[in-house]
């Protein structure tokens, strides 16, 4: 990182933004605004390695890659990644396929495994000089009082114009915002279910998603790669990893996913098991005076229509414009408002994927109640398979074909290098 001088064994570092995380959210930001030439610096508390590895999503969604190809942030995703454009669901035995393509238009997915983006994107800025600082956690933040905003590391200090909090929702930047910006009781919500998350070898790629709803519990099956898929299954809320073995997974899973058939690859290995705690929780406000929140930072949601990752680099894309025009005209007031835009679309997407995650869970104390509900959600389920309105409304939410992200900017007067001025 440029502007780096040694002072009694800490480095200082001047510039105008600190992106503090490495994720898809911090490193789509940072690429942007330095393409603008905007002067960014980016710290992260885990190894490269270790970030690169991180297995997490795997779709990504229409407006996010297009709005990766206009930044030219693509090349590798394009080149290497694949188009789906329809998912299967299992209900009561019944296997129906959603080709939410045809119902948005010719909208798809592509399939691009979250830490490959990462990778992609940490090379992008290594390309341009910026790799990001590794190994490098954030021990506090500041943002009130006069002076630069500073983003203080073991080593380093950044002095900076504004901070971006990229770091998830128990890292450093979130605590620096005051006590009321924390979700309220209908922001938050924990669900009386958790998924079993695994990572599993196949004999083939899975060739689309598959929802299987079962009386006995949900069953999803994602495509990652030619070798690995994704899989979930509902568990008790609270239950432990180590009561999942291996037999007792794949037992689970030939139950649920009875009548899949050839959707479903022979499942080998397991070579990945987690526990996901089912929760949403979103803040009340994504911003404090000079620093931002973006990503899991300012919204956590269930991993139920594979928005998580894609609503971050939302929140990046919005953020970054919002920068850009206040380095290229001067103006704040576009900045301001970055919570008042997008705390409606994370609430809405919340919802909807809320209404997505019950469509996927009968629940019921006894089986002759969770088989009226398997009922109703099949009933559901064929009216969205079949091409209409309802069918049409859910595709254009699940595949992001909606309202596109910010256009490039032309490259702002400012220099790439920090500027030694204050907001």
């Amino acid at each position: 990182m440029s502007g780096a001088n040694a002072t009694a064994g800490q480095r200082r570092l001047r510039t105008q933004v600190a992106v503090v995380g490495a994720g898809p959210a911090g490193l789509v930001l940072a690429n942007v605004l330095l393409r603008a030439g905007v002067g960014v610096a980016v710290v992260e508390r885990r190894s490269r390695a270790e970030v690169e590895r991180r297995a997490r999503a795997g779709l990504v969604e229409h407006r996010v890659v297009e709005y990766l190809r206009a930044h030219g942030l693509a090349g590798r995703l394009l080149a290497e990644g694949t188009r789906h454009g329809w998912c299967d669901f299992l209900c009561a035995g019944e296997l129906l396929r959603f080709d939410y393509g045809a119902q948005s238009g010719g909208v798809r997915h592509w399939v691009y495994p979250q830490q490959l983006l990462v990778r992609d994107l940490i090379d992008d800025l290594g390309a341009a000089g910026h790799t990001p600082e590794f190994g490098l956690p954030a021990t506090r933040v500041h943002v009130d009082g006069a002076g630069p905003a500073r983003v203080e590391c073991a080593g380093l200090d950044i002095d900076c114009d504004y901070v971006v909090g990229c770091d998830g929702p128990n890292g450093i930047t979130p605590q620096a915002l005051p006590p009321d910006t924390a979700p309220r009781g209908e922001l938050d919500e924990r669900y009386p279910y958790d998924w079993l998350t695994l990572l599993a070898e196949v004999d083939r790629g899975v060739p689309g998603v598959v929802y299987a709803v079962h009386e006995d519990g949900f069953a999803g099956v994602m495509p990652r790669t030619s070798r690995i898929a994704r899989l979930y299954l509902e568990i008790p809320a609270g239950d432990a990893t180590a009561r999942w073995t291996a037999a007792r997974v794949h037992e689970r899973l030939r139950t649920r996913l009875v009548g899949a058939g050839a959707a479903v690859p022979h499942l080998g290995g397991i070579v990945e098991t987690g526990v996901l705690r089912m929760r949403s929780s979103v803040r009340q406000r994504f911003q404090h005076g000079r620093l931002f929140l973006a990503g899991d930072a300012a919204h956590v949601l269930t991993p139920s229509g594979a928005k998580g990752m894609n609503l971050a680099v939302a929140d990046a894309a919005d953020l970054a414009d919002a920068l850009i025009r206040r380095y290229r005209d001067g103006d704040e007031t576009y900045l301001a408002g970055y919570t008042a835009r997008r705390l409606p679309e994370v609430l809405r997407t919340r919802d909807l994927a809320a209404g997505f995650l019950d469509l996927l869970h009968p629940q019921g104390e006894h089986p002759v109640d969770r088989r009226g509900e398997l009922a109703r959600r099949l009933e559901r389920l064929r009216e969205l398979a079949e091409p209409g309105d309802a069918g049409a409304a859910f595709a254009h939410w699940y595949v992001g074909a909606g309202p596109g992200l910010p256009a490039p900017h032309a490259s702002t007067s400012e220099s790439r290098e920090p500027r030694e001025s204050t907001p």
